[in-house]
């Protein structure tokens, strides 16, 4: 599906990130890994290459605007072009009603989330639209296409990772590059488990707590949001664009 492409995945440590990885990698294309912690993401490189893919990592923070340039001119210099881009990076902070949420919190969840994004998109754009053509997939959240409780700065965030996207979408249509969103619901990733753990008992509790409210009844598997990001950059998705795709059993249809 994707044999030949050059693919970015942002935030490739773990969870969405590594799982979109994987997937591209398994569909044919060269993978590129920008992360923030290193461990991780040399863990994903490697595990493409026990399969027989091809992958790099390049140490990104994609808050920093010279270290997401570096990632997509490494990307360009190594494999010669960038097809696809899944940018993913992202955190849900700390939990705490808009009153409350300390200005720390704010700026921490809306660097990462939604600046992080913009700056990944506009290296990403540049390259794309000499090459005249690409696909941007970013991940929003399905609290991105409705309200939630108690992480302002998150909703916030992914409110506005979808705006951009629509926006973005809208420039460059014409240019070849299509550019969407996906928007999971609650997933057992790492980062879900370390808001809402901190003991067993707990992730258990929290963990029903949030399948009571998903339609489907269980929480969603990082890999089912993989494979609707492959789905979106392949030529399948090929009239798709601005779109914000729920992945989320049900949530955002209540």
């Amino acid at each position: 599906m994707l044999d030949g492409k050059v693919a970015v995945v942002t935030g490739g440590s773990s969870g969405f990130g590594r799982a979109t990885a994987l997937a591209f990698a398994r569909e044919g294309a060269k993978v590129v890994i920008g992360n923030r912690g290193t461990q991780g993401g040399e863990d994903t490189a490697r595990m493409i290459q026990s399969r027989g893919g091809d992958a790099r990592f390049v140490k990104t923070d994609t808050f920093v605007a010279t270290e997401v340039e570096a990632l997509i001119t490494q990307t360009v210099k190594v494999f010669g072009a960038l097809h696809c881009a899944f940018n993913n990076a992202g955190i849900l902070g700390t939990l705490a009603p808009t009153a409350e949420c300390t200005e720390e919190n704010w700026g921490r969840v809306i660097g990462t989330n939604l600046t992080g994004v913009w700056l990944s998109m506009k290296y990403e754009l540049q390259q794309m639209r000499a090459q005249r053509n690409g696909v941007i997939v970013n991940n929003a959240s399905a609290v991105g296409l409705v309200g939630n409780q108690n992480y302002p700065a998150y909703v916030a965030s992914k409110h506005g990772v979808v705006g951009l996207t629509r926006a973005a979408a809208l420039e460059y249509a014409t240019a070849g590059i299509r550019i969407n969103a996906v928007c999971p619901a609650s997933t057992r990733t790492p980062e879900w488990e370390r808001v809402y753990g901190g003991s067993a008992s707990r992730l258990t509790e929290m963990e029903a707590r949030a399948t009571a409210r998903i339609p489907l009844g269980r929480l969603g598997r990082p890999e089912e949001v993989a494979e609707a990001v492959v789905w979106l950059c392949s030529d399948a998705a090929s009239f798709v664009t601005g779109h914000a795709m729920a992945v989320d059993g049900g949530i955002v249809a209540q």
